[in-house]
């Protein structure tokens, strides 16, 4: 754990000797790659539904259904 926070330290230290505006740009970067990062997963996960989907590993019903099928 000391290393991890050593290298979050460096990094955090590495940014703040940038100029703002490379900071503003640096955070703009990251913020996108976050958000490619997250739809990159989401479509993974899509992926998988889709895939459970097709071979039969999901089931539907109703919330009472779901219920009645815990209580057995």
């Amino acid at each position: 754990m000391l290393e991890k926070t050593s290298t979050f330290q460096k990094a955090i230290e590495a940014v703040e000797a940038l100029e703002p505006e490379a900071q503003a740009i640096l955070v703009d970067i990251i913020q996108k790659r976050l958000k490619q990062q997250r739809r990159d997963d989401l479509l993974k996960e899509i992926a998988q539904a889709e895939s459970d989907y097709a071979h039969g590993n999901v089931r539907r019903g109703s919330v009472a259904d779901l219920m009645a099928e815990l209580d057995e």
